[in-house]
């Protein structure tokens, strides 16, 4: 079986159901298309006992996913013609239905893994990452917010290392992914290929389980669960707050903090960091994806998505002009309109007639 073009690979190999994302020249960057045709094989599989787990990875050498087609998503914020609201309903369904699906979901992160490569990856329930794995969220660089779930996952990592990552829009590796709850497993890359090979001989869970433990290796040592002004500095109520106290706390690293958090939309990092800490209270990720929709939905009226990828995706020049340019400057209310009703209504993840819980994370 084959999709669109061939952006998506799906086939079965012994069993094993493997997708493949195949747009190497865009780090294969998701689009709508390659979202539904995940979603076909998944739910496909799912009830076909001749396929015991699931692979996803990525063609090409450069990673998994760069995230979802930004340069598409502004073009339909600035037409508004309802696009991006359409692409990102059908990817958080495709996120929650991940993070429950009953079959083992493996995800290979090697490489690049951003945005929404981690939305198809770290809701799995088997994930692995590499030494050549750089993972995070990114958005506040292009005026966005953190989706597919990166707040439920970044809220629920130890002391304030998410909160850290997000108001930064970094990125870790093997070691602080695992660390970060981002990731399960350390694979070298070199030993990928005859994992899967082992992957389309398993028979159920606990084959999957052994083959991944035969393959997987030592991973690096985590660097930001040891860096104790994460906590001291990300802990207070404001975003000016947090920037003041890694300005004075002493360490060059919390300092090169400030500064990168100050380079960011000024609206993204308040929004973000509100988010976050209404991620805490959620009960699961369904809850903080219906938020997360709400919040991007909402971010399309804000000029600054257009401008950050502008600046960072077209231009290339990396000067975004952001509106308003200090966090001073972005009004509470600015704030909470992200988190009213979308415009179109819930993704329907949760209350009455939501999907069954089960599995996940």
């Amino acid at each position: 079986m084959s999709t669109d073009g061939e952006k998506v690979l799906v086939r079965v190999e012994g069993r094993l159901g493997r997708l493949t994302l195949n747009r190497p020249r865009a780090i294969n960057a998701l689009d709508h298309d390659m979202v539904t045709a995940l979603r076909e094989a998944l739910s496909a599989w799912e009830h076909d006992d001749a396929v015991a787990a699931v692979l996803i990875d990525g063609a090409g050498e450069r990673g998994l996913c760069a995230g979802g087609d930004i340069r598409a998503m502004a073009a339909s914020a600035r037409d508004r013609d309802g696009a991006a609201a359409a692409f990102w309903r059908d990817e958080y369904l495709l996120n929650e239905y991940i993070s429950r699906y009953p079959k083992p979901y493996v995800a290979f992160m090697d490489g690049v893994v951003m945005g929404g490569g981690v939305g198809v990856s770290a809701h799995g329930s088997v994930r692995i990452v590499t030494e050549r794995s750089t993972v995070g969220m990114p958005e506040a660089t292009i005026g966005f917010v953190p989706d597919v779930g990166g707040t439920h996952l970044l809220s629920r990592a130890p002391g304030e290392t998410g909160t850290h990552l997000a108001l930064t829009a970094g990125s870790v590796g093997a070691g602080d992914a695992i660390a970060l709850g981002l990731a399960d497993h350390y694979v070298p890359s070199a030993r990928l290929a005859d994992l899967a090979g082992a992957l389309a001989r398993a028979a159920g869970a606990g084959d999957v389980a052994e083959a991944v433990g035969r393959y997987a290796g030592t991973a690096p040592a985590p660097t930001l669960t040891g860096e104790r002004w994460i906590d001291a500095c990300y802990s207070v109520g404001t975003a000016e707050e947090i920037v003041e106290r890694l300005r004075g706390h002493g360490d060059p690293a919390a300092a090169a903090a400030a500064d990168t958090i100050l380079s960011k939309s000024p609206t993204s990092v308040k929004v973000t960091l509100e988010a976050l800490r209404r991620a805490r209270d959620l009960p699961g990720l369904a809850e903080v994806l219906e938020q997360e929709y709400r919040v991007s939905c909402a971010a399309l009226d804000s000029p600054d998505f257009v401008e950050g990828v502008r600046a960072q995706i077209i231009d290339k020049d990396r000067h975004p002009k952001w509106v308003p340019d200090t966090l001073a400057g972005v009004d509470a209310r600015d704030v909470a309109r992200h988190f009213r009703p979308a415009p179109d209504g819930p993704l329907g993840l949760a209350g009455p007639g939501a999907p069954a819980a089960g599995g996940g994370r």
